[in-house]
């Protein structure tokens, strides 16, 4: 399975990893379907809801790996 990285898209994260969802709610991203999402980078969006870029990276790679 391909990286998650901080230039990535949330969309291009969803199309990667479908049921990713719920770590993106632990870090209060709630609307994933909103067409924000499909332009929002990763790291954009770590930015806005003032997480740790670098543990949410971590957190979305462990769940794609252990749900590949």
């Amino acid at each position: 399975m391909a990286k998650i990285t901080e230039d990535m898209t949330i969309y291009e994260v969803l199309q990667l990893a479908p049921d990713i969802g719920p770590v993106f709610f632990e870090f209060g991203m709630h609307c994933l379907g909103c067409p924000i999402s499909r332009g929002e980078t990763v790291a954009q969006a770590a930015a806005a809801h003032g997480v740790d870029e670098q543990e949410m990276l971590d957190k979305l790679n462990e769940f794609a790996e252990a749900h590949a």
